[in-house]
């Protein structure tokens, strides 16, 4: 007997920070389980080629920037005017840099604070008011950080509190929705092989695709099998580890 899925056939996913690593991840993902997408990213360049590849029926583009609430309404607005609902959110898009807490200038510590946590602020906030319209509920997903919970290594001050934020955040937002059939899930990996890892600093000279860490697709899975989980069901925290690491 197989372990019971919900369907994602024509449902609508919003996924931020889709232009690569695991929100590019995410949404090729979510494609194939059939889900209709909304890609909003930064750059044009990176959501190149999806809606060819993919027809504008399955998949429409956003750029902005998500520190501004304008960028979530229109991702969100995206959905309903080309699918006629929204029925998940992926707040994936995030800043983190390497270092002290001195090492950081002024305008790292805002971008990481910014773009990190009000980011996925705006996100749920546009999420909650569509989902109240639709009233059949809907999917919250962050992408947190192992950093969050006071796992990670240090020289990450700040993007661990960030991080932390994320997590609390997704506790508080259970509590207030989940009456209404709103689920909120933070997943926080540890290492993921991505250009994030890569361009933070942590690394040195160090390749983050020589490993030992994960791959984006190995948390993009943990996405689309958060959103495939019964109505009934909901998953609060999902800490995700390489074999190789330690903590």
């Amino acid at each position: 007997m197989p372990a019971p899925s919900r369907d994602l056939t024509d449902t609508v996913v919003v996924v931020t920070g889709a232009g690569g690593g695991i929100g590019g991840a995410t949404v090729a993902l979510a494609l194939e389980a059939g889900a209709r997408v909304v890609a909003g990213d930064l750059r044009a360049d990176a959501l190149g080629g999806l809606s060819e590849q993919w027809g504008p029926d399955r998949v429409v583009t956003v750029l902005g920037d998500v520190r501004q609430e304008a960028t979530s309404d229109a991702l969100v607005a995206a959905g309903v005017e080309a699918f006629g609902r929204v029925d998940s959110v992926v707040a994936n898009a995030a800043v983190g840099f390497y270092g002290g807490l001195l090492d950081y200038s002024s305008e790292q510590v805002e971008l990481m604070v910014d773009v990190t946590l009000k980011g996925t602020i705006w996100l749920a906030r546009a999420a909650v008011r569509q989902f109240r319209q639709q009233g059949d509920g809907g999917d919250i997903v962050v992408i947190g950080s192992v950093a969050g919970l006071l796992i990670g290594g240090g020289k990450e001050a700040v993007y661990a509190a960030t991080k932390g934020a994320q997590v609390n955040l997704g506790y508080a937002m259970d509590r207030e929705l989940r009456a209404e059939g709103i689920r909120t899930t933070v997943i926080a990996p540890a290492g993921v092989n991505t250009a994030f890892a890569a361009a933070d600093g942590r690394f040195g000279d160090g390749d983050p695709s020589s490993g030992p860490f994960m791959e984006p697709a190995d948390i993009a899975g943990a996405v689309v099998h958060t959103l495939q989980q019964p109505r009934r069901m909901r998953t609060e925290l999902w800490t995700m580890w390489s074999l190789a690491e330690e903590h």
